[in-house]
């Protein structure tokens, strides 16, 4: 093939880019692509693994357009690829042969029309229809291979699906094909939906699902627009029935029964009825979790709306290009995460273009709507929503028009009690809420026929432990410890009291530089950790956390380069040799499966019992730290036990890195979620990130693992518990005290549901006195803190008077003069005093993640190796970035620690990057001429 078609061929691929990304096959294709790197290759299969044929294939296309490396005769090859595996359709565009206008808008509404019904569809005999479209030539030897072999691992429904996503993608005239397979597979009633034809005395087929989920779709052959009727059960039309009357409501239900679904009924009466009217209509979904976003788009809101409004998501994980309110404005609706909403509400107040105002929405759904309170993002929001209310009031009575407002729509599996004592104080909690949301009414559901989906419960205590010399090792290390620093024990090792008294006194002797007290503090705090650890997870996994923190803080000690060596103080070799003195000890008791604490032994019997009686077991576990549910995973999997019975584990941990264990990326989540949907993995070990929003598959059993928090978290991980027939276990060793504020949870969950009810009822005047009280306290509370605030900043000091110093060793490290803000928020000290005292050691959390173009580092002090900070890259601009919690802060005459800059009340000028970039300059010029 010429170079002029190889050309010809690439401006087709990018006119009918689009339309090509939703016809490719990606993953056969590339097999036949020998023009292709194998590196490229590579990058392109990635992307099909993270995130589907769709994106992969836009991601081949863009590759395909932009290299100018391939052999003359590559878009032969390709379209030869194309026809070999079965993208016939695909084949066409990319030969700049389209079908007809009118050809391919039929074949487009063919495929609306298939993805509006594959509910009902999957309910065909997978195998039959396979065998027929084969025959047909719908389908390759490969494609029907595929088929089966999914078939046969997740059942006739997973079949299905791949089947009718195989369809799609053949040339135009594969519709009429499909219904005559479906007619010799005898699937009648799936032909006549599919042709429009009523099927029963209700005009639509019963769904197989139908018992399950809350909603049913229909189609409407006779609608000029084809589209998705969301049809509520009687319940859920109850509970919405308020708001389709344009009122602000909160609607709890329990987890599993379709409050996103009815909000996604919500929002299209809303904007059909705005339509209706000629009213602009705009609608913003907030969510509290950056996950949530690519969920309700993908399942609710996307899913039964995309056909018919413009539905964008938007979080910090987003790789859109443009500005929010660009995006705000070329949309119907928005899902977002609430801290982008406020970003952007902030940006108007202060009058920048890049902002936008609550009057440009007209319906705003808060997804777990319990959050919005005090300090809270939601709450932010909500404040800004209530002065303006309040200052409408005053427009109306000056005859002036008012700021219009968004209709209010809050959502939550449950509101709790706020630690209320008293039945009074439960119903002023749920009051709060109503008025932080400024609810007309909270809307709720008791299920009668549906008590038979609450989990059975069942509490199981573990024997207390009867001899524990793992952890008496560790009391006697930590008893030389406070001889050694003269610390005067007031609480029991291995308690939370003793972590918050032992933080107490690191957070003194820094101020004091008592760097004895504050490294023996420092020290304890780990071993009171590795104590926690021993009673919920094994010895070994305790004995590793100690060993990993010895070796590391070892590490902080040995300088980089020859420039000089960091002093180890006498209190640190003491430290050092006294953890070296009874490692052996340690390694030899942990070896010892006897002295394991009970409550593992009690573990293991309750997930052997779920698995051994359930014929599908699929269950979550719940343990309160990262590193807890990393070594639960880890025991499972290396007991043969568990593999006997069929379970397949994993652990899900939360996004935010703010511990020592590294956090799992989105993209992870995703993965472990999508496997435990799909029954590659069977129970999942998680944190509290799994108890709230996350769409997780129906499990027949939940345990909490010596984890009790609030009746909020109760009633979330319970209702992770949807499957019929489940159970919800609290493992707990007895005398804990864990099995006694379980009880205290489910006293305070009656409470909440008495609360609301009474709430539910109370008259409407009192009502509204009473929310309209808590909303004047909000906004009085809000202009207290703003003038606060002002004042704050108005009393801000010079920096010059302040100076940092090094909280381990206390050496002088900089005066605040020295110290710039870059992007109003990094605080750096790029001056060459300040190079002289510090390290630089690569940051080795970001080796773990493999973010290998990162060029950032730890900065470490000189004279002891305490960390300072990072090493980040600004505009090529290499600038050590201070983090203020590893100083001391001389204010005066008085030494501070701080855990946040913002605690700091000193105005830090901005980085002058030309003045920076132009000393490197200079400086590089110099060394040049030197070299000369």
């Amino acid at each position: 093939m010429s170079c002029d078609q190889d050309a010809e061929t690439s401006h087709a691929l990018g006119c009918f880019r689009d339309r090509l990304k939703r016809l490719i096959r990606v993953e056969p294709l590339l097999d036949l692509l020998h023009f292709l790197e194998p590196d490229r290759k590579d990058r392109i299969k990635a992307k099909f693994r993270e995130e589907g044929d769709i994106n992969a294939a836009a991601f081949l296309i863009d590759e395909i357009i932009h290299s100018k490396n391939y052999e003359q005769g590559w878009s032969r090859e390709l379209i030869t690829a194309l026809e070999t595996v079965g993208c016939k359709h695909a084949a066409k565009y990319v030969l700049n042969s389209p079908p007809e206008p009118t050809e391919e808008a039929e074949n487009d509404s063919c495929v609306r029309l298939i993805d509006l019904l594959q509910l009902t569809l999957v309910s065909m005999k997978t195998g039959d229809v396979c065998a027929h479209c084969r025959a047909l030539g719908l389908l390759t030897l490969e494609d029907q291979e595929n088929i089966m072999k999914l078939t046969e691992n997740q059942g006739n429904i997973g079949g299905a699906r791949l089947l009718l996503k195989r369809l799609v993608k053949n040339e135009a005239g594969w519709f009429s094909k499909f219904l005559q397979a479906l007619e010799d597979t005898e699937h009648h009633d799936l032909v006549r939906e599919l042709r429009g034809e009523p099927c029963n005395e209700d005009g639509f087929i019963k769904e197989p699902w139908e018992k399950n989920d809350h909603l049913s779709l229909s189609f409407s052959p006779s609608s000029e627009e084809s589209k998705r009727n969301i049809v509520l059960r009687d319940y859920q039309m109850e509970v919405a029935r308020p708001a389709l009357e344009e009122k602000n409501i909160i609607i709890c239900l329990p987890t599993g029964s379709g409050k996103t679904r009815v909000a996604v009924y919500i929002t299209k009466e809303h904007l059909e009825r705005k339509k209706q009217t000629g009213q602009p209509g705009k609608v913003v979904v907030l969510v509290n979790k950056v996950p949530l976003v690519e969920q309700h788009y993908k399942a609710e809101f996307g899913r039964f709306l995309k056909h018919q409004y413009s539905v964008e998501r938007v979080s910090g994980a987003s790789q859109l290009k443009i500005s929010f309110p660009q995006i705000m404005e070329q949309n119907d609706i928005i899902i977002c995460t609430a801290q982008i909403l406020e970003n952007s509400l902030a940006k108007a107040k202060n009058g920048d273009e890049d902002g936008i105002k609550l009057s440009q929405f007209t319906l705003m759904v808060i997804d777990e709507c319990h959050h919005t309170k005090k300090g809270g993002v939601y709450n932010h929001i909500m404040i800004r929503y209530l002065k303006q209310k309040h200052q409408n009031q005053l427009l109306k009575k000056q005859e002036k028009s008012p700021v219009p407002l968004p209709q209010i729509l809050g959502l939550t599996a449950s509101p709790g009690v706020g630690g209320a004592m008293s039945q009074q104080m439960a119903e002023e909690h749920i009051l709060q809420i109503c008025a932080n949301l400024d609810a007309f009414t909270i809307k709720t559901k008791t299920f009668k026929e549906e008590e038979a989906k609450t989990p059975y419960k069942r509490i199981a205590k573990a024997e207390e432990r009867k001899e524990d010399p793992f952890g008496d090792v560790i009391k006697k290390i930590m008893d030389e410890i406070h001889k050694h620093a003269d610390l005067k024990l007031l609480c029991e090792p291995g308690t939370q009291n003793y972590e918050q008294w032992v933080v107490q006194k690191e957070q003194n002797a820094a101020k004091e530089e008592n760097q004895m007290v504050r490294v023996c503090a420092e020290h304890l705090r780990q071993y009171n950790e590795a104590l926690h650890q021993s009673n919920t997870i094994r010895m070994s996994d305790a004995f590793r956390f100690l060993d990993k923190y010895h070796n590391e803080e070892l590490k902080t000690k040995s300088s980089p380069d020859e420039e000089g060596t960091i002093t180890i103080t006498d209190t640190e070799r003491f430290l050092f040799t006294l953890f070296k003195d009874n490692k052996a000890k340690l390694q030899e008791l942990m070896g010892k499966p006897q002295y394991e604490n009970n409550n593992l032994a009690q573990l293991k019997t309750n997930i052997l019992k779920e698995f051994s009686t359930r014929e599908r077991a699929r269950g979550i576990i719940f343990t309160r730290t990262r590193l807890s549910a990393i070594a639960l995973c880890q025991w499972i999997q290396e007991n043969p036990k568990f593999d006997e019975v069929g379970v397949s584990a994993s652990y899900l941990i939360g996004g935010g890195d703010q511990s020592v264990v590294k956090p799992m990326t989105a993209a992870e989540q995703k993965d472990v979620l999508n496997k435990f949907r799909d029954g590659q993995i069977n129970l999942l070990i998680a944190t509290t990130v799994a108890e709230e929003g996350l769409d997780i598959a129906e499990c027949n059993f939940v345990i909490r693992y010596c984890l009790v928090t609030n009746e909020i978290a109760m009633i979330q991980a319970r209702g992770r518990g949807r499957a019929e027939d489940s159970s919800y276990t609290l493992v707990a060793e007895a005398g804990s005290g864990v099995a006694e504020r379980e009880s205290v949870n489910e006293y305070r969950e009656k409470m909440m549901s008495t609360a609301i009810a009474k709430v539910c009822k109370m008259n409407r005047a009192d009502y509204e006195k009473k929310t309209r009280e808590f909303q004047m306290q909000a906004i009085m509370e809000e202009k207290v803190k703003i003038k606060k605030k002002q004042k704050k900043g108005m009393m801000k000091e010079p920096p010059s008077k302040i100076s940092l110093s090094c909280r381990q060793c206390s050496v002088f490290v900089c005066s605040g003069e020295d110290i710039e803000k870059i992007e109003n928020m990094h605080h750096v000290n790029v001056t060459k005093q300040f190079s002289k005292l510090f390290t630089v050691r690569e940051n080795a959390s970001l080796q773990e993640r493999l973010l290998d173009y990162e060029t950032n580092g730890v900065i470490a002090c000189k004279n002891c190796g305490q960390q300072w900070g990072s090493m980040m890259l600004y505009k090529s601009i290499e600038c050590p970035c201070l983090h203020i919690k590893n100083f001391v802060v001389t204010y005066g005459s008085k030494k501070k620690t701080f855990s946040k800059w913002s605690e700091l009340p000193i105005k830090f000028p901005a980085f002058d990057y030309t003045q920076h970039a132009d000393l490197l300059v200079e400086d590089s010029g110099e060394e040049d001429m030197e070299t000369d």
